[in-house]
């Protein structure tokens, strides 16, 4: 039983953490988070110790280390975009090797920076990087691998996932703390295509605001137009007239990419691949952290060349500044 600990608790991401800790059959002896509402720990680990300072959790792991002889596996992090890299530093200062949630920090430097405390420490840094386990992409994957070495695959991506007013006053609003739309919401994405479809060749943005991103990415084995947005409004009325606030489509070659199901158990499978030592590091995190740095730092070029039909949808004005 490898004995885990948790920083960002009571984020969204953190019950799939904890579930996959405990399907797994191990222990969470301790979690961190500043928000108290944490009442999800009772499904899960009732008795792990919790903290909402930073230094006592520090203290506390100290004191298992020294007093106990209770050494850390692992620790977990759940936490805001901008703080993964500093979280992830914590735990291999503890001894521990860090797993975390994508993107794995926001800068392709960070990830050099990490390398080296990586090889100092002698732990490993893990991203989850679930989709690469979700059964429709790796029916995918095959098939581009057992297709013609020079087939160039077509693909639309399309993926609106609606977000009220309070996301423009939470950190993700900041895209100095979420890298914004395309890294907070688009990078798993960008890995699973960039795995499957190999190198970079071209990353054009047409259309990046506060609700929405729209570019071209073409790769060794494929040219996507990719739309990303957090709007409402820009939802098909099909999807709307269900009550529905989320759409997801991947299309290649014309062909809808089955990808509605599957997400359950994702995570509990990443988990199972990094305690076997078969889990995704930081190399594997770069492509993707490499794209959307490059398309947080590109000025828009307009409705120009192969955009997305839905770049052309009308813009909305950010919900502070009417």
């Amino acid at each position: 039983m490898k004995k885990f600990a948790l920083i960002g608790l009571a984020g969204y991401i953190a019950p799939r953490h904890l579930k996959a800790i405990k399907d797994t059959g191990n222990s969470l002896i301790a979690a961190l988070d500043k928000f108290d509402s944490v009442g999800v720990m009772d499904s899960y680990f009732p008795n792990a110790d919790f903290f909402v300072e930073i230094e006592r959790f520090d203290r506390y792991l100290e004191k298992l280390k020294y007093e106990k002889k209770q050494s850390l596996d692992y620790m977990s992090i759940c936490t805001p975009n901008y703080l993964h890299d500093s979280h992830i530093r914590i735990a291999l200062r503890r001894g521990a090797d860090a797993i975390c949630e994508k993107p794995l920090v926001l800068n392709p430097w960070n990830i050099d920076a990490l390398q080296k405390m990586e090889k100092e420490s002698g732990k490993r840094i893990w991203n989850i990087l679930q989709l690469r386990m979700h059964p429709s992409i790796l029916k995918l994957k095959e098939k581009v691998s057992n297709s013609s070495k020079n087939k160039v695959f077509d693909i639309d991506l399309t993926y609106i996932t609606s977000r009220g007013n309070w996301y423009y006053t939470s950190w993700k609003g900041d895209q100095s703390k979420s890298g914004g739309i395309a890294t907070n919401i688009g990078v798993h994405f960008y890995d699973m295509l960039s795995w499957i479809f190999g190198e970079v060749k071209k990353n054009v943005v047409h259309v990046h605001t506060h609700d929405r991103a729209a570019g071209y990415l073409e790769f060794e084995r494929a040219k996507v137009r990719w739309f990303l947005s957090i709007n409402y409004n820009v939802l098909p009325e099909e999807v709307k007239q269900k009550g529905q606030r989320t759409y997801r489509s991947i299309t290649i070659e014309g062909e809808e990419l089955e990808f509605s199901g599957g997400f359950t158990d994702l995570h509990t499978k990443v988990y199972e691949s990094i305690l076997e030592g078969k889990g995704y590091g930081l190399e594997d995190a770069k492509r993707a952290i490499e794209i959307v740095h490059n398309i947080r730092n590109s000025s828009p070029i307009g409705l120009k060349g192969e955009f997305h039909p839905y770049a052309k949808k009308i813009l909305s004005g950010h919900p502070f500044k009417r």
